[in-house]
């Protein structure tokens, strides 16, 4: 039997740990990739701030002696990075039902991390089933 191999082209998509990746939960968690953080040069704190007129939050590298500054901490064996914000939330009424993912994430010239949250999007939790099988379909 002759085999037809057929390349899979691999595109110009980035995975989700390579692009900026930005997700806040309902306990006021900010969570971070390591690519994220070292955009924002790797600082040992931050500054909080939000804009009510647009939605938006913006964080701000300090040092951690700074007045007003929230500590980074890691998160998870691959360099990530974890500000709690739940003060951020009471001070401004945020209310998230569930987990979201910032999507347009941007650094503006005065190194403030924007994160929109007209534009984030609910982060889906896929359920756990009792014997995990694998979905294969062809």
């Amino acid at each position: 039997m002759r085999t037809e191999w057929k390349r899979c082209p691999r595109g110009d998509v980035q995975g989700q740990w390579a692009s900026l990746y930005v997700t806040m939960n309902k306990r006021g968690f900010i969570v971070m990739t390591k690519r994220t953080f070292e955009l924002m040069g790797s600082p040992e704190a931050v500054h909080l701030l939000f804009d009510p007129i647009t939605s938006r939050i913006g964080v701000k590298g300090t040092a951690a002696a700074a007045r007003d500054a929230f500590p980074v901490a890691t998160q998870g064996r691959h360099g990530g990075r974890l500000i709690r914000a739940y003060r951020l939330m009471q001070e401004f009424g945020i209310a998230l039902p569930q987990t979201i993912r910032f999507r347009d994430i941007t650094l503006d010239k005065d190194g403030i991390l924007i994160l929109d949250l007209r534009t984030a999007t609910i982060v889906q939790k896929k359920a756990r089933s009792p014997n995990p099988q694998p979905d294969i379909r062809v």
